[in-house]
């Protein structure tokens, strides 16, 4: 499959999308002087659709882009699309930002927040490319378009520079990306709407883990054979939790040790629980 990314350092670290090389069993990567490159995974965040390769250039090939801030962006502004169209190698559509703080899925079904919505061309083959502000600045990662038919229809969306400037650095360091969580395996969405209830609904519990210390209770059967519904967290330090994905948004900006106040309904009461956050594998 073929991709774009872009130099992120001078030690060779190229950012992509992790669907451009989900599926690879090796990796090339061709700069802009047109030579190309082994490439080495370094690691991925499935949640957030990007990867870090590395290839052994030597320095005064590599140019690091500069990186930029996804703060203070306006709609109506003026953004460029870099990227590898169709095969069409270092391509560089216009456009402006269409819309702010979208919301997309990744390849694991949790959303990607604060996604920037552009109307520059972007064609199966710009993923992972970068989108620029006018000064020359990373503001985003293209990632995504809409359409029915695969290609440009003037909606494409980007991952936002500082969501790629708080993973790449870990996934560098670490290889990996460590998330924070409870500890619990929630309901499907549709089970809880069915069961005519709003929230998350705990259906198992890591029995080592946060939730289960701070004394959360998963769905079980009495002694008589009946299933007894778990806990349904409803708020998150006050944030009302309706669906898997509020649980998701209220702690993709938090860290592994942190501590959260997880409103819940037992018995048809509420109670607060203090969880310390756990790192997910």
């Amino acid at each position: 499959m073929r991709g774009s990314g872009f130099v992120w350092d001078d030690q060779g670290h190229i950012v992509t999308n992790f669907h451009v090389i989900r599926q690879a069993t090796r990796a090339q990567v061709t700069l802009g002087d047109a030579s190309t490159w082994d490439a080495q995974l370094v690691g991925i965040s499935e949640d957030k659709d990007l990867a870090v390769l590395k290839i052994d250039a030597p320095r005064d090939k590599l140019h690091p882009i500069v990186v930029g801030s996804s703060q203070g962006l306006l709609v109506g502004q003026k953004v460029f699309a870099i990227g590898n169209p169709f095969g069409l190698d270092q391509t560089l559509t216009v456009g402006v930002i269409s819309g702010l703080n979208r919301q997309i899925r990744s390849a694991t079904s949790r959303p990607i927040l604060g996604v920037i919505q552009t109307d520059a061309a972007i064609n199966p083959g710009n993923s992972g490319g970068p989108l620029l502000d006018s000064s020359g600045r990373l503001i985003g990662v293209n990632t995504a378009i809409v359409s029915p038919f695969g290609a440009y229809a003037g909606v494409g969306f980007a991952v936002p520079v500082d969501t790629v400037n708080r993973y790449v650095p870990q996934i560098i360091r670490e290889g990996k990306v460590t998330r924070p969580g409870l500890g619990i395996s929630a309901a499907e969405d549709a089970v809880v709407k069915k069961a005519g209830l709003t929230g998350v609904l705990v259906f198992d519990l890591d029995p080592d883990g946060a939730a289960a210390k701070a004394g959360m209770r998963a769905t079980h059967r009495d002694d008589n054979g009946r299933a007894v519904l778990g806990d349904l967290i409803v708020a998150i330090d006050g944030a009302p939790i309706k669906s898997s994905n509020d649980l998701y948004r209220a702690l993709d900006d938090r860290q592994v040790g942190d501590e959260v106040r997880v409103t819940l309904r037992r018995n048809e009461k509420e109670e607060n629980l203090t969880v310390k956050l756990q790192a997910l594998p």
